[in-house]
């Protein structure tokens, strides 16, 4: 998300419950750094967990970005682009990130919904400035999380 400076931050943010009294709740913020396929600062995405052989991990996907500054110009330095249609699998314990490159997936779509069940994620809406559309697909991102790398497949449901 954007921070004060309007600037694009890289970090992960883990929100947790530290304590639960009396009605009273309290939070604790954890900011994490990345390594491995760090996927570029972005507002507008998704972030969902999946459960998978006893093993969770982070799935993010979508968003917009400000266009690379070598391609900035004054006037128009904060303009945005689609972020690449990329899925980046998160572990949170270690902050290690991981792109995939799915071929149904042709936009960064921002904006979008998206829920997780189980090993699954659904996406649906979003809009993709490159082509000025709003896709009326569902989509369907499963990961297997066995012992070696995981597996991660998308089903495009019309």
């Amino acid at each position: 998300g954007k921070t004060p400076n309007n600037e694009l931050s890289d970090k992960i943010y883990i929100m947790s419950v530290v304590c639960k009294n009396n009605k009273k709740v309290t939070f604790r913020c954890t900011e994490k750094d990345l390594v491995g396929d760090v996927p570029e600062g972005r507002y507008g995405h998704s972030i969902d967990v999946v459960y998978s052989r006893g093993k969770s991990v982070g799935v993010l996907f979508g968003g917009r970005s400000y266009i690379p500054s070598a391609q900035r110009t004054t006037e128009k330095w904060n303009s945005v682009a689609d972020c690449l249609p990329h899925v980046f699998l998160v572990d949170f314990e270690f902050g290690c990130s991981t792109s995939y490159i799915l071929p149904e997936l042709q936009d960064g779509l921002s904006f979008h919904v998206s829920i997780a069940r189980n090993d699954t994620i659904y996406i649906l809406g979003g809009h993709s400035l490159a082509n000025n559309i709003r896709p009326a697909n569902l989509y369907r991102i499963r990961v297997d999380l066995p012992l070696g790398s995981p597996a991660v497949d998308c089903t495009v449901m019309p």
